[in-house]
Formats: C-alpha cells, sequence, structure tokens
C-alpha cells in the first residue's frame, strides 16, 4: 500500500513532509521493514537443547556463589 499525501492550500513545505512522516510512522511499515531486514533462520532442537543446559549451569553456578 503506498502512502500519499497532497499538499493543501497555504501549507509550506514542511508541514507537508511532517505530515507524511506521522503517517508513514502510523502505518508501522518501517517498523517491519526493519524487521525483516535480517532474516535469523530458527534454531534446531539440538541448539535449543545446548542453551537450556548451558542456562541451568550458570544458574546452578550462580545460585552456589550467591550464599558465599
Amino acid at each position: 500500500m503506498k502512502i500519499t499525501v497532497v499538499k493543501n492550500d497555504k501549507e509550506s513545505n514542511e508541514r507537508l513532509i511532517s505530515r507524511f512522516n506521522k503517517k508513514v510512522q502510523a502505518s508501522r511499515k518501517i517498523l517491519r521493514v526493519r524487521a525483516e531486514r535480517y532474516h535469523t533462520p530458527s534454531k534446531t532442537k539440538r541448539l535449543l537443547r545446548q542453551a537450556a543446559i548451558m542456562r541451568e549451569k550458570y544458574r546452578a553456578k550462580n545460585a552456589r556463589s550467591r550464599f558465599y
């Protein structure tokens, strides 16, 4: 969907640009484009398991060192 603005009578160029920027921000297109800019593949089961194991190790280590 294309975003267009038409200049009104007695409207300055700066006001026209700011109105256009507001419409772009309201449409949230920039957020979607930035999110889709870099494709990150989903993690495999093996990597998810490894991350969970490391997380548990760090939590256990942290819990032991918390009381000393």
